[in-house]
């Protein structure tokens, strides 16, 4: 029997007609039916959706300012192979928050466990929903101070991920101008990446002279 979805928060311009849990695995899935509000002052009609429930998320672009370099990693993703592009996606350190949680806690964490480093210093970008259209996923995106790990000659640092969760993650260190270069080519086709890159487009200076360690 599959546990009760937890309620929605009640807004003066929604009807919540009903809630169902029809998936309790890791990631919930519920179907709602509501009405809300219109543009032109009226209800809507009665409307079916299904809502996917992930919840709080917290991700972390690690940043090292003195050597002007990025700390990426590589993960193999299956829903980017059912979208029909490359299944190995450029990301940051990213999890979902524990119940009650902190978004900072969540990747300090997450950093420690995926890239091995740790930000001494961070720095809010934004908190973003990825899809508004079917989940719940609301993310912390920060950027850390980090200091950037040696490579071989192409720019791996090693691996990381824990082996509980069967994690097979690659870390990569690449100039900030080459991944911003790429995330301006949309190339970079993880979405938190993608923003993170572009807001380090527009603040890179500024964040340079803010947390050089000279």
């Amino acid at each position: 029997m599959a546990a009760p979805p937890a309620s929605l928060p009640r807004h003066p311009h929604v009807e919540i007609e009903s809630e169902q849990r029809v998936w309790n695995g890791l990631f919930p899935l519920d179907v709602v039916q509501f009405r809300h509000r219109r543009f032109d002052g009226r209800m809507s009609a009665l409307r079916t959706w299904e809502l996917w429930r992930r919840g709080r998320a917290a991700a972390l672009l690690p940043y090292d300012p003195d050597a002007d370099l990025i700390v990426v990693m590589e993960q193999f993703r299956l829903p980017a192979l059912a979208a029909g592009i490359e299944p190995v996606l450029l990301e940051f350190p990213a999890g979902l928050c524990e119940p009650g949680e902190d978004p900072l806690t969540t990747i300090v964490r997450e950093s420690e466990e995926e890239i091995r480093l740790q930000p001494d210093r961070l720095e809010r970008i934004g908190d973003f929903m990825l899809t508004p259209g079917g989940a719940d996923e609301y993310v912390a995106l920060y950027a850390g101070r980090v200091r950037a790990p040696e490579t071989d000659r192409v720019g791996i640092a090693g691996h990381g991920g824990t082996a509980s969760e069967s994690e097979d993650i690659r870390v990569r260190v690449l100039p900030a101008t080459e991944a911003i270069e790429r995330a301006l080519a949309g190339s970079v086709t993880n979405s938190v990446t993608a923003l993170g890159l572009l807001w380090l487009a527009s603040r890179r200076d500024w964040l340079r002279g803010l947390w050089s360690r000279a």
